[in-house]
């Protein structure tokens, strides 16, 4: 029995706005729209889903709406790697002039990968270039 892994839910003060920003950050397009939620998938994913099987869909990301402020660390946490064919720092600078902010959460200085915050306060990293 195979076990999908259908999508990450992120929670926002402002769920629309969260979920445009990060359609913007990493080229995501809005699958479904409503009060309770906004799903993004990759500009690709409806293509997939009819040549490979339902496990081997990608997941989507899913925001919903809170009342509430994010309180402390993320205890998990989306990594995202630029291609090795891409400026990794270039890559960083737009996230910030997007609306990220650098993020402290005990990673140290020689560490390989950048924490940042999306504009609600939650950590994701930028890990270094890759080439697969």
């Amino acid at each position: 029995m195979a076990l999908r892994w259908y999508s990450t839910v992120i929670e926002a003060r402002d769920h629309r706005a969260l979920a445009a920003w990060w359609a913007e950050a990493i080229g995501w397009e809005t699958a479904f729209e409503t009060d309770d939620e906004v799903v993004l998938w990759p500009p690709w994913a409806a293509e997939l889903g009819s040549r490979f099987s339902f496990e081997q869909v990608p997941p989507g990301l899913v925001f919903v709406p809170v009342e509430h402020d994010k309180q402390g660390k993320n205890r998990l946490h989306l990594d995202f790697a630029p291609h090795v064919s891409e400026d990794r720092d270039a890559v960083i600078e737009r996230l910030l002039a997007l609306g990220a902010t650098r993020a402290d959460v005990g990673q140290g200085d020689d560490v390989t990968w950048e924490v940042l915050a999306d504009p609600d306060g939650n950590e994701f990293c930028v890990l270094s270039s890759r080439e697969s």
